[in-house]
């Protein structure tokens, strides 16, 4: 299990405002970016490394273009 506790959370730009489908990010730590939903901060984290975490954000954002 990753050590997730020294995380600074922020929200996704994307989210809307109306605290629908919301997901968190921390991506301070070393070695290690967190994912949580934002609606359930004491819930279950997603744990990935720097590089699987870019690959994930430039797939979607490759998508979103086309």
């Amino acid at each position: 299990m990753t050590d997730l506790a020294g995380a600074t959370w922020r929200k996704s730009t994307r989210s809307g405002g109306s605290g629908g489908d919301c997901v968190e990010v921390a991506d301070n730590l070393p070695g290690v970016v967190g994912v949580r939903d934002s609606k359930d901060q004491s819930g279950p984290t997603l744990a990935f490394t720097p590089a699987a975490w870019a690959a994930f954000v430039g797939g979607v954002q490759r998508h979103r273009t086309h």
